[in-house]
């Protein structure tokens, strides 16, 4: 019998506009309960770089959250501090999307081609790599593989949004136009990417790009 497969499952906080998207994180969890793996959430214990009021959809004046409290909301509170977190107690890394990760991950939200990764997400992901293990990227999160691996030609996709694929290019990436329901394969570099809500239009398809990936790095671990 094949062991269990220890999975990462980076959050970025709870909500898209500031946080992880609930519907691709959990999409995700599911997606790997389903195939028997071993869940590790893990989140950052840094401030968010805002609260949005998601009803208003716009900044909360005065409101300050961390992003591992809040991401312990998605996983009822069985996560890991990520810098408590290495490569070694893993078999692959997969990270959700939602503005949290272009804004508490990285700087991609704020400072575009210019954006720097958060030193704790670098040391994993970097970690992953050298090691050989698969990871997979969600909706934006792609822009953090694309900015850590530009320089090795590393393929991914955000869908078919103009501007952040040449964002991604500009690092020397490769982008790949795909639908929501598809996913881009990096076999050389093992790493997997989806569209998600960077297309959307609901969950039933988001879900399934979402399954594909999980399935694609699944078998890579």
């Amino acid at each position: 019998m094949a062991s269990q497969k220890r999975v990462g499952v980076v959050l970025s906080g709870c909500g898209f506009l500031d946080g992880a998207e609930i519907h691709e994180a959990t999409c995700t969890l599911l997606s790997l309960d389903r195939r028997g793996a071993a869940l590790v959430a893990a989140a950052p214990d840094v401030e968010q770089l805002h609260v949005v009021d998601h009803v208003k959809g716009a900044p909360a004046e005065g409101q300050r959250r961390r992003v591992l409290t809040e991401a312990a909301r998605i996983v009822r509170g069985k996560i890991a501090d990520l810098a408590r977190v290495s490569a070694a107690d893993l078999d692959a890394l997969i990270f959700p999307g939602g503005f949290g990760a272009a804004k508490n991950l990285c700087t991609f939200a704020t400072e575009g081609r210019s954006m720097k990764v958060l030193p704790e997400v670098e040391r994993l992901v970097r970690e992953m790599r050298a090691a050989g293990k698969p990871m997979g990227f969600i909706c934006i999160a792609p822009v953090i593989a694309a900015r850590l691996f530009g320089s090795d030609k590393v393929k991914v996709t955000i869908g078919d949004d103009r501007e952040t694929a040449a964002a991604i290019e500009s690092w020397g990436a490769q982008h790949h136009d795909c639908r929501v329901e598809e996913i881009a394969v990096d076999e050389r570099l093992e790493i997997v990417s989806t569209p998600a809500y960077m297309l959307g239009p609901w969950i039933a398809a988001v879900a399934t790009g979402i399954d594909k990936l999980v399935s694609a790095v699944l078998e890579m671990a």
